[in-house]
């Protein structure tokens, strides 16, 4: 027993990169399968996937100018994430694009416009870097913005829980119950920019390619267990904490990625769902009101 405890508990208390890669990815864990759980109630996963890319440019440009400097990075892709979940909100609604086709052409249009930007005035090292991140080089900035887009993303929905999935289920009548057409928007834009500050800061950690990736398998493992919006959302969490841990010991045991191995572990527990729910996903009750 003292054998299997120091194998696990081992890396963690004897290199610091590790308590640092685990603290931060519990903290990315914290923040990021809410708003998957969400994502996948209002139908909206590909935006999660659309503004991970769409990060991309933002970060590259802010990365050209300050370096490795956090301020930039995380500044820059902020904006380029909003921007791009402005013009194609924008677009849906002027075109007869629905909004997951509108997000599918922007976030190619800044994935590719990212890649070109570090490409030409990086190198290859900086576009890896970029794509893929390292959990296992997070220092103390980039945990404390972790930690603090966590604490909001907490705080925001412990706020706004009840309206919200109302708004997931039934926005229409939401609408007409008193919250108005401007309550509505209220919540997508809120949701909108919590769903990208969570990138941004997954990003610091893993990268944009994988970032995503903490975000959204948890959240359908959780579809695919729980019966209720609570349980959907602690069952994410359980998935996205146990699956930080065993990947970050899978990278330091087999001397791989750390990001991959993460979004790999959690990827394992989406397919053990699966076997287990052969009849798919149940339907996420909502809590009374």
């Amino acid at each position: 027993m003292s054998a299997w405890l120091n194998l696990i508990v081992g890396p963690f208390a004897e290199f610091d990169f590790m308590r640092h890669a685990l603290v931060g990815s519990l903290a990315l864990s914290l923040g990021c399968t809410p708003v998957g759980v969400f994502l996948l109630l209002r139908r909206m996963s590909l935006m999660g996937d659309s503004l991970s890319h769409a990060v991309l440019p933002g970060a590259a440009v802010g990365y050209l100018i300050g370096g490795l400097s956090l301020p930039w990075m995380a500044g820059g892709g902020m904006i380029a994430g909003l921007l791009v979940a402005l013009l194609a909100g924008l677009s849906s609604r002027r075109t007869r694009l629905d909004e997951g086709a509108s997000f599918a052409g922007f976030y190619l249009l800044a994935l590719a416009g990212g890649v070109v930007i570090v490409s030409k005035w990086g190198n290859s090292v900086d576009l890896m870097n970029l794509l893929f991140g390292s959990v296992l080089a997070v220092d103390d900035p980039s945990l404390i913005l972790v930690s603090a887009i966590s604490t909001v993303t907490l705080l925001w929905f412990g706020w706004h829980y009840r309206g919200l999935v109302l708004d997931s289920a039934d926005p229409t009548f939401l609408g007409q119950s008193g919250g108005g057409s401007r309550g509505v928007m209220r919540y997508h834009l809120g949701f909108t920019v919590l769903t990208v500050m969570n990138l941004v800061a997954g990003f610091q950690a893993m990268g944009t390619l994988m970032a995503v990736g903490l975000m959204m398998l948890p959240a359908a493992t959780a579809r695919l267990v729980a019966r209720t919006v609570p349980g959907m959302l602690l069952a994410a969490w359980l998935v996205a904490s146990a699956s930080s841990a065993l990947g970050l010991l899978i990278s330091y045991y087999l001397a791989c990625p750390s990001g991959p191995a993460i979004v790999l572990t959690a990827g394992v527990a989406y397919l053990g769902a699966l076997l287990i729910s052969p009849g798919g996903a149940h339907t996420a009750k909502a809590p009374a009101h």
